[in-house]
């Protein structure tokens, strides 16, 4: 079999935000001659970087770092998109006999990644505007009802107030004349040629919460509200979706005068709260995770993942990545 046929693992490492991804990630690919992948859409955006919680140089520690800062701001970031990136990412790691260790955040994307997309209907501008209408004449919650009797599968995994999501949800269960969640189940192309091994983060909840608090108060330190602040002098449109990620709009806000910074914080620690339960739910459902009970920045924990990891890389990786894994 030929390297280009063969069948080589790439790592994916899933789990709630601040449960120490990256971290494990780095220590991974120090580990096993590999290369760190972010699966994270909000990472994707160029400038906005200590709210999404992006790796510095320190950070990395010298390990190659993909698919960051790819896109501006005023970019979509779709799941295909996101797709076409990792492939070609993944191509150069094949070429460079590199284990691929992805950070997975935004499940959707490794979903993609790994099934393939299905055909879904392309946008509708005027469709669109009128949802967009209809929010704004009613009250709030009023997008999340229209998709609860479209496709209540969907509305259980889509945040109430995620405004994007919901009118593509809505957008395509009208369209294609059924359910988005059927949608995405049909026709779909998988990712060939590479293995996937999971490893889970499952920190106690209690422990991941006050990490939650304790990481927003260290990027209010490091700088966060300055970050948002540049962001605007720069004359960037406030209505750019990243300004949409959890903390930018509060911040934002209090950049204006219209929230002070302690009421941001506890809002942002409050929705950061409420997504990494949104994460949990999701990553629970994706299949042949091998969970970990602890954090990814713990030497333990990392002890544990690469004695449960290397094993399940080293028989491809001898035909595919090298002796040094």
């Amino acid at each position: 079999m030929s390297q280009a046929e063969a069948i080589l693992p790439l790592v994916a490492i899933v789990g709630p935000t601040a449960s120490g991804k990256s971290a494990l990630a780095v220590w991974l690919a120090e580990q096993l001659n590999g290369e760190v992948v972010a699966c994270d859409s909000t990472q994707l955006y160029r400038g906005f970087d200590i709210g999404t919680a992006k790796p510095d140089g320190s950070a990395r520690r010298g390990i190659p770092h993909h698919l960051l800062d790819m896109l501006e701001p005023q970019d979509a970031s779709t799941a295909g998109g996101y797709r076409a990136m990792a492939t070609e990412v993944l191509a150069l790691l094949r070429s460079r006999g590199r284990l691929p260790v992805f950070t997975v955040g935004t499940g959707l994307y490794l979903r993609a990644l790994l099934e393939g997309l299905s055909d879904s209907p392309p946008r509708s501008e005027e469709l669109r505007e009128r949802l967009r209408a209809s929010a704004r004449e009613h009250r709030a919650g009023h997008l999340h009802e229209i998709l609860e009797r479209l496709d209540p599968e969907a509305a259980q995994r889509i945040a109430l107030g995620d405004e994007q999501k919901l009118i593509r949800a809505i957008e395509v269960s009208l369209l294609a004349k059924m359910p988005i969640s059927e949608v995405h189940r049909s026709g779909r192309e998988p990712l060939r040629g590479w293995r996937p091994v999971k490893v889970g983060l499952l920190p106690p909840r209690e422990l991941l919460y006050k990490r939650i608090h304790a990481r927003t108060d260290a990027m209010l330190v490091q700088g966060w509200l300055a970050e948002v602040k540049e962001l605007a002098a720069r004359g960037m449109a406030e209505t750019a979706k990243p300004f949409d990620f959890i903390g930018y709009r509060e911040l934002l806000a209090v950049s204006r005068g219209k929230l002070e910074l302690d009421q941001a914080r506890t809002a942002i620690q409050q929705a950061t709260r409420r997504y990494a339960k949104r994460q949990l739910t999701w990553f629970r459902k994706e299949a042949e995770v091998h969970w970990l009970q602890g954090f990814g920045d713990d030497p333990a924990m990392q002890r544990n993942a690469l004695a449960w990891v290397r094993p399940q890389v080293s028989e491809t990786s001898r035909r595919g990545l090298g002796s040094s894994v």
